[in-house]
C-alpha cells in the first residue's frame, strides 16, 4: 500500500514560525536557537555570554527542558530574563511553544534573545522556530563520532561551538577531524573551540554575536 501524505504534518508548527519570525524581524531581535545533547554545556556557555554581553545588549533566554527550572534559575542568575519551557517528555521546542511565551516579553526591550532547546541532537534540528541562526553546541567529552553520526542536526546549524577544550590534553578528541567531518557535510558552517569553565574561545563567539546583531539590524 502506498500512502500519500498531502499535508506537511509541520505544517502548524511553520506557521506559528512566520509568525515569529516577523515578530523578531520588527522588533529587529537577534533570535538564536541554541541545541546540542544533553550535558554539552548550553547552560553554562549561556550564563558566561550574558554575564559578559549583558553590559552592551538587553539579553533574554528561553529555556526548555523537559522538567524544572533550574537552567533557568542560572540564567536569572547570570543577569537575564528567562522564561522556562517544560515539554514535560517532549524531545524539543516547537514554535507554537515560542510563540505561547513571547508576550512574557516586550521584545522591543530586547536586542538578543537565546532559545536553549532541549537536550537532543535528533528532533529539534528539525524544527523552525521562527529563529535568525541555529547554533549547535558539540563538547570534547563526546568523542569525534557525532558530527557523522548525526549529520542532520550539522547539516542545518551556521556555527558549531566545540566547547570544553580545556579537557583535551585528557581525552581522545582531534579537533581538525572534527573540523574536516563539519566542512563534508556543510561548507557553510563555521567550528569555534571554546570552553566555557577557561573562557578559552568565547571572544570569537561574542565577536559572531556581535556581527549576527549587526546584520539584525539592517
Amino acid at each position: 500500500m502506498k500512502v500519500t501524505l498531502r499535508t506537511d504534518v509541520l505544517t502548524n508548527n511553520n506557521k506559528a514560525a512566520d509568525y515569529n519570525r516577523e515578530l523578531f524581524t520588527t522588533t529587529k531581535t537577534l533570535v538564536i536557537n541554541l541545541m546540542s545533547s544533553p550535558g554539552a554545556g548550553k547552560t553554562t556557555l549561556l550564563e558566561e555570554t550574558v554575564s559578559v554581553l549583558s553590559r552592551k545588549y538587553r539579553i533574554a533566554v528561553i529555556e526548555g527542558d523537559l522538567a524544572t527550572e533550574k537552567d533557568a534559575d542560572r540564567i536569572r542568575k547570570a543577569g537575564a530574563k528567562a522564561v522556562q519551557i517544560n515539554t514535560h517528555g517532549g524531545c524539543h521546542l516547537d514554535a507554537r511553544m515560542i510563540a505561547a511565551v513571547l508576550p512574557e516579553f516586550d521584545l522591543e526591550e530586547v536586542d538578543v534573545l537565546f532559545i536553549e532547546n532541549v537536550g537532543n541532537l535528533v528532533c529539534p534540528s528539525g524544527y523552525d522556530l521562527g529563529q535568525m541562526h541555529k547554533v549547535a553546541v558539540l563538547s570534547v567529552p563526546e568523542g569525534n563520532d557525532k558530527i557523522p553520526k548525526y549529520p542532520v542536526m550539522f547539516m542545518r546549524t551556521e556555527l558549531v561551538l566545540l566547547n570544553k577544550i580545556d579537557l583535551l590534553p585528557y581525552l581522545d578528541f582531534n579537533v581538525e577531524k572534527a573540523k574536516r567531518d563539519l566542512e563534508g557535510i556543510n561548507l557553510s558552517s563555521k567550528l569555534i573551540p571554546v570552553s566555557a569553565k577557561s573562557k578559552e574561545g568565547l571572544l570569537d563567539w561574542f565577536n559572531w554575536i556581535e556581527e549576527a546583531y549587526k546584520t539584525c539590524q539592517q
